[in-house]
């Protein structure tokens, strides 16, 4: 039976980060990731994300160029998947979701089936799963790398990341990666959801953004 009881994530205990100071560390600690193991946590059912040429066209209600746009990025995906596994890093996704989907979760769903292609570890748990630990709100959007640093990502209304909060060492850190992974056990593999609920939906209604 999930223990859905929420652990603590006390701001005094962590270093708060600009979004592009916690862009610039996420990645310094990743790289120096050797044999290890991350696991993220996404809640959300709507980002905005910048820079991101499918993200875009998806805001623009361009469903089939998002896609389009989705397998001619291919080629950096299986880059970033082939150097992950050189260096024996096995990222897991806990995708949190709420039906009917969102066009951004419908939109996401396919970018992960692509990850998923080259080594990401990603699983579906629907939202009723853990409504009773969102009684105060949702859950945080948290991601722990090679267990021993976790960043919690702090989002504004609109869906945009705009700063984060850093973790290391504490048990602060050892709370999370056990809810993480109790939750990431009781998801379904992204496969398997992809098929039986994705994959048959019409283009999403889409409201330009």
């Amino acid at each position: 039976m999930l223990d859905l009881r929420v652990p603590a994530l006390p701001t005094e205990s962590g270093e708060r980060l600009t979004h592009e100071a916690y862009k610039r560390e996420f990645w310094a600690v990743d790289a120096k990731i050797r044999n290890g193991h991350s696991w993220k946590l996404e809640r959300r059912q709507h980002f905005l994300e910048h820079g991101n040429a499918s993200r875009d066209a998806l805001a623009r209600g361009d469903w089939q160029e998002a896609l389009r746009l989705l397998e001619a990025g291919r080629d950096k995906v299986r880059a970033v998947g082939q150097d992950d596994e050189r260096r024996g890093n096995v990222f897991h996704r806990l995708r949190v979701v709420e039906e009917p989907l969102s066009p951004y979760l419908q939109w996401e769903l396919h970018t992960l089936r692509l990850r998923a292609e080259y080594g990401e570890q990603i699983r579906v748990l629907p939202a009723s799963v853990i409504a009773a630990a969102e009684t105060d709100g949702l859950l945080p959007e948290v991601t722990l790398l090679d267990g021993h640093t976790l960043f919690q990502v702090l989002y504004g209304a609109d869906g945009a990341s705009y700063a984060a909060i850093r973790y290391a060492g504490s048990d602060v850190v050892s709370g999370w990666l056990a809810y993480i992974t109790q939750l990431y056990a009781a998801g379904e593999d992204l496969a398997s959801y992809f098929d039986r609920v994705v994959a048959t939906l019409p283009p999403p209604t889409i409201a330009p953004e």
